[in-house]
């Protein structure tokens, strides 16, 4: 629920502790001023917030819309922009990105795949996004981005299990880096993590659960521009179905190696009602438990915090989020309690600003 027009006029939170992405600040004062983060707050009203932690709105890496309700659900938990990696059919996708005064959504529209592997398999996916060679790679960028797409989504698998095969991968990634867009990389085996390295990608979604990603990998990641969405919480659902504890254990080390490489790990959940899709974590409610899961990966507390904020606005092109500083979005999240002594802390939501917008938490 989204208040009235009226309350997103000048707003001095008083008595906060800003996370700066390291630590919290000792209390201050925090204005918004319409939909912007500002410092003057004369004539406005004024919440005392009692010494309770503000953050910067939630930025979840990886979510799959699935109709207009999505957003609310999305902001309800702190979740204040999403990022999504594959929607159809596009009706559906451009009525979401109708919603105002809610989260934010930034698309890639229809992804691209092979012939083969499990994406194939989808209900209406394969006649819409099925690429078969480096010639049909031109055309299919050029497609989404007259539909919109804010970056490209390619579905890799490892050699030989349908994917798009390497030079096909290649033709994509140079034709949305002509249009300068990045590249998402779906990748959930070695052998597709290592392809999407090859062929230089810029965001590797998902990690692999089969092995250990090999340190020669690794390195050479971690010597790139490349950046690691890892869905632990999808990981972790699949696992459980597989009834394969052992999958999860893999992703859960793989996380941990590329945190402790310095590579920029970002959180996304891969939240869905998708039909197909035997996993479903649930939209915005799930960002909470993915940021716990990272935690039990090796970050930080303070490393998780910013693996959805101020990663994911750098390394996703959204310079006005992510951060608490004047002039950005007033994306607000106000907790009852401290996550960077127990990352947990981030359920405790009390107050939710997008935009300049109150809305009211999940269960308010």
């Amino acid at each position: 629920m989204a208040f009235t027009a009226a309350d997103a006029a000048r707003t001095a939170l008083t008595n906060v502790r800003i996370f700066d992405g390291r630590k919290l600040s000792e209390p201050t004062t925090v204005v918004i001023d319409g939909s912007v983060i500002a410092t003057d707050a004369t004539g406005a009203r004024r919440i005392d917030a009692g010494g309770a932690v503000l953050l910067p709105g939630f930025i979840d890496c990886h979510v799959h819309v699935t109709g207009p309700e999505t957003p609310e659900s999305l902001v309800a938990h702190g979740v204040t922009t999403a990022l999504d990696m594959a929607a159809w059919p596009l009706s559906m996708l451009a009525a979401v990105r109708a919603v105002r005064d809610t989260a934010t959504v930034r698309s890639a529209g229809l992804p691209i795949i092979g012939p083969g592997g499990p994406h194939a398999g989808l209900p209406g996916l394969a006649e819409l996004s099925v690429i078969g060679g480096p010639a049909e790679a031109e055309p299919a960028v050029a497609a989404r981005v007259a539909a919109g797409a804010d970056y490209i989504k390619l579905v890799l698998e490892a050699p030989g299990d349908g994917g798009p095969d390497p030079e096909t991968a290649k033709a994509v990634v140079a034709a949305a880096h002509a249009r300068d867009l990045l590249v998402v990389a779906h990748a959930t085996t070695v052998g597709a993590y290592a392809l999407g390295l090859d062929v230089g990608v810029d965001v590797i979604t998902h990690v692999p659960t089969d092995a250990g990603l090999p340190d020669a990998d690794i390195a050479r990641m971690a010597a790139g521009p490349q950046v690691a969405v890892p869905t632990l919480t999808m990981m972790k659902g699949i696992g459980e179905l597989m009834g394969r504890a052992e999958a999860f254990d893999a992703a859960l080390a793989n996380v941990g190696a590329l945190y402790a490489a310095g590579i920029p790990v970002l959180a996304g959940t891969d939240a869905n009602h998708t039909p197909g899709i035997p996993c479903r974590p649930p939209f915005g409610e799930s960002l909470h438990g993915e940021l716990e899961l990272l935690v039990a990966a090796g970050l930080p507390a303070a490393a998780a915090l910013e693996a959805a904020t101020a990663l994911p606005a750098r390394h996703f092109r959204l310079p006005d989020r992510g951060a608490i500083t004047p002039g950005h979005r007033a994306d607000l999240i106000l907790l009852d309690g401290d996550p960077l002594a127990d990352i947990r802390a981030t359920r405790t939501l009390t107050r939710i600003w997008c935009g300049g917008i109150e809305h009211a938490p999940a269960g308010a």
